[in-house]
């Protein structure tokens, strides 16, 4: 927020200053502290209540996921993992000793397993010889559906695990599930209606480009590493993964630190219907696994979502970064703008919506509001009265708004994020109606007025 704030700061006074900006410097920026960016100091401590959790007797606690069996998934095999492993914890906690539950574990993978998994999955493509690739695209579509229909027998189960891993509430994590179906099966309809892509369907029709006559046919590139965040685990990871695979790619899939439980459910199904190495996962520390497979060079698409940093290095540390194929999402500094002739009702209800959908844990989420001076009081009095009206729980709770942070440093870091915000005058505009509050890793969104680019 600091940033964005800085380089708003900076475009006024460093270019002349036309009417949008004018305007703008009669804008005045709030913050609505969600889990965000910026830097900070612990002057300010949040009112902080008993965590937010389930009892040890509950029903609850008795549907916690308990997948405590952690196992590689390489070559299309499933193999008892007996290395070190990361336990994976649940942002509800226990109410009986006040700790985060334990509902899972995951291999710690070594530059070496990770290496192997890579290696799989170019066996797998064989340049383009491998039973995958070669196999038609009629025969690929078959083996997909027949894997989602796999998992269309676990969804409540992946539900769960969203739930308790991730925090989401019931309502999203459905239609998380739901939704990354619908994807594959609009992707399948679109790949069998496009006719550059010949394999089992309809031959590709001629057509004239620069007077030549020429016939276009889509085809696999070779194997893919993909990387996908916490957030959507499921949604966006599929979104890129299961159109690659169609094709004929293979793929190495980097389960994250937060998140990767779901991942483990698919397993299975994959195994079962597609042939060995044609998916492989990699678990463990990004920073020791990921640089690793890039430098092989057995890597042809990188798809990844996350910071732009993080994608640079990989792209660096592959040895022909230039016949790399990269699919890349990365950050994003997304501005919320009260123009003076607003409907303010409209504009707070948009900018709550925007701002703390899934706790604000979004690329498309509104960072920042600017909101013009002449309607900045009446504004920020909506936009408190709608934040304090959403309701704050666990993720099965009817009707459930926001929800505990999974990750577990998140709610000091925005503890800090306030307090330096308030430091440098800043004020905490919410702070009568519970906001800033903490309940363990339940936070009630804090609604930071006067922010300055400092």
């Amino acid at each position: 927020r600091r940033q964005a704030a800085t380089e708003a700061q900076d475009r006024l006074e460093g270019e002349p200053q036309h009417s949008h900006l004018s305007i703008m410097a009669c804008m005045r920026l709030l913050a609505v502290i969600v889990p965000a960016i910026a830097s900070a100091n612990d002057a300010w401590s949040c009112p902080a209540l008993p965590p937010a959790g389930v009892a040890q007797d509950s029903m609850q606690h008795a549907k916690r996921p308990q997948l405590l069996h952690p196992f590689s998934f390489v070559n299309g095999k499933k193999s008892e993992w007996s290395g070190e492993t990361d336990i994976v914890s649940s942002p509800v906690y226990d109410n009986t000793d006040g700790k985060r539950m334990e509902i899972g574990k995951l291999p710690r993978m070594s530059e070496e397993d990770a290496v192997s998994a890579v290696n799989a999955a170019a066996s797998a493509w064989d340049r383009g010889q491998g039973e995958w690739p070669q196999m038609s695209l009629a025969a690929r579509i078959a083996a997909i559906e027949a894997v989602c229909e796999e998992l269309q027998s676990i969804r409540d189960e992946i539900v769960n695990v969203l739930m308790w891993e991730i925090a989401k509430n019931t309502e999203d994590s459905v239609k998380e599930f739901d939704r990354t179906m619908d994807f594959v099966a609009a992707a399948i309809r679109e790949i069998k209606s496009d006719p550059t892509i010949r394999q089992g369907f309809d031959f590709a029709d001629w057509r004239e480009v620069s007077g030549t006559l020429v016939r276009v046919r889509r085809g696999p590139i070779g194997v893919m590493l993909a990387l996908a965040p916490f957030n959507y685990p499921l949604n966006e990871m599929y979104a890129m993964l299961i159109p690659s695979l169609l094709m004929g790619n293979t793929a190495v899939l980097k389960i994250p630190a937060v998140g990767g439980l779901v991942h483990t459910l698919t397993a299975d199904a994959f195994a079962k219907h597609l042939p060995p190495g044609v998916i492989n996962f990699v678990s463990g520390s990004g920073r020791k696994t990921m640089g690793p497979i890039m430098a092989t060079g057995l890597v042809d698409v990188l798809g990844f979502i996350g910071g732009s940093k993080a994608a640079d290095a990989l792209i660096k540390a592959h040895p022909q970064p230039h016949r790399l194929k990269v699919f890349a999402q990365l950050e994003g500094k997304n501005l919320g703008i009260v123009m003076p002739d607003a409907d303010l009702d409209v504009a707070a209800a948009q900018c709550t919506l925007g701002a703390t959908s899934y706790n604000g844990q979004r690329c498309t989420a509104i960072k920042l509001i600017m909101v013009h001076e002449a309607v900045a009081d009446a504004f920020v009095e909506r936009l408190a009265k709608r934040i304090a009206a959403l309701k704050v729980g666990l993720p099965w709770e009817e009707g459930v708004a926001i929800t505990p942070l999974p990750e577990e440093k998140k709610p000091k870091y925005l503890e800090e994020l306030i307090a330096d915000a308030l430091e440098k005058g800043a004020v905490l505009r919410n702070a009568d109606r519970g906001g800033g509050t903490l309940r363990g890793a339940l936070m009630t969104p804090a609604l930071v007025d006067l922010v300055t680019p400092q």
